[in-house]
This record gives structure tokens, sequence and C-alpha cells, in this order.
């Protein structure tokens, strides 16, 4: 009887002991990242989607500017060619090498948007009205997406470095970091600047 007894008073200290150890918030953590990972791929899904039916309607306005066109479409398909899994967060090549290629298509972008100023006619296109609208929407939206996927991973990173969650991340999970998202273009941290 007293071993029952025992047993039926450990079950409780067990079960707050192991909840203190991270045994459901570090998954629920690692799960939390990898959903916003897979937003941060779906606007960027969304931008490959979208562009190439925005920019064939462009195109007739803009042949003077065919080579900046052809460098958006280049750089999309270079962006869509890599792909990061939720495994694959783990790894700072990889995403270095997405972020890359990203960056590679946000300065195309920026190329074509940069035709509005040589090329006056177009600003009252309403083609060309939609297509700028629609890339700034797209680019607005793919920042909310990076920066809730760097939140997400700031919380997961912090989840298992602290105590006691570190404890239970380590021996059941053998967590470990994932990569936040960061800037990879050389001017990334540099405001640009416009000149009329």
């Amino acid at each position: 009887m007293s071993r029952r007894l025992n047993l039926a008073l450990l079950a409780p200290v067990a079960a707050l002991t192991l909840s203190g150890c991270g045994i459901n918030s570090v998954p629920t953590a690692e799960e939390n990242a990898k959903a916003r990972w897979a937003d941060v791929q779906n606007e960027y899904q969304r931008r490959a989607d979208l562009i190439p039916n925005l920019v064939n309607t462009v195109k007739g306005y803009a042949k003077q500017e065919s080579t900046v066109l052809v460098g958006v479409t280049e750089a999309r398909a270079k962006a869509t060619s890599i792909q990061v899994s939720g495994d694959d967060l783990k790894n700072p090549a990889k995403i270095q090498q997405f972020g890359a290629a990203q960056g590679q298509l946000s300065a195309a972008l920026g190329r074509l948007l940069s035709v509005t100023e040589n090329y006056p006619d177009l600003k009252s296109n309403t083609n060309f009205l939609a297509l700028q609208s629609q890339l700034e929407g797209t680019e607005n939206r793919i920042t909310i997406a990076r920066r809730d996927y760097n939140s997400a991973v700031q919380q997961y990173n912090t989840l298992i470095r602290t105590f006691p969650n570190s404890i239970g991340a380590k021996v059941f999970y053998g967590a470990k970091p994932m990569q936040t998202f960061e800037a990879t273009a050389p001017n990334a941290q540099s405001a640009p600047t416009v000149n009329f």
C-alpha cells in the first residue's frame, strides 16, 4: 500500500518537473517557427506566381526596358529554384543561399520600378500602376512574414537556451538553435538614394 501511495504522490511531482523542462513547450515553439517559415515561403511563392502575369501585362508598355524585364524573369527563376524545408532551418549556408536568391529578385524588381523615372508615360498607364502597387504590397507581405519568422525563431532559441527548458530541450529533443532570416544584399543596411 505504501508503495502505491508513494507512486501516487510522485506522479504529480514528475509531471510538474517534466512540464517545467519544456516537454511540451519546446516542440510547440519549434513547430511555430516552422509554420512561420512556411508563411515566408508562401509569400515568396505568391510573388513568384504573381509577377510573371503582371509583367506580361506591362511588357507591351515597357519594350524599351526589356533587359530589366528579362532580369526580373531570370531572377524569379533562380529564386524559385532554391527550396528550404523545415529541416534546413538549422543550416546557415542553405538559409543564406535562399536569401541571396531572393535578394537578387528584390534587386531586379527595384530596377523594374526605376523604369518609372526614365519613362514618365508609364506612370499614367493603369497596368503599370497596378504592377507597381502589387509589387509594393508583395514586398510588404514578405517583410512581415520574415519578421514573424524571426520572432518565432527568437522565441524558440530563447526557450531551448533558458533553464529549466534547456534540460528538456537537450535531453528529449536534442534541440539546436534555428537560423533567423538575414539580409544578404551587400547594401541592405544602407538606405537607397533617390534622385529626381
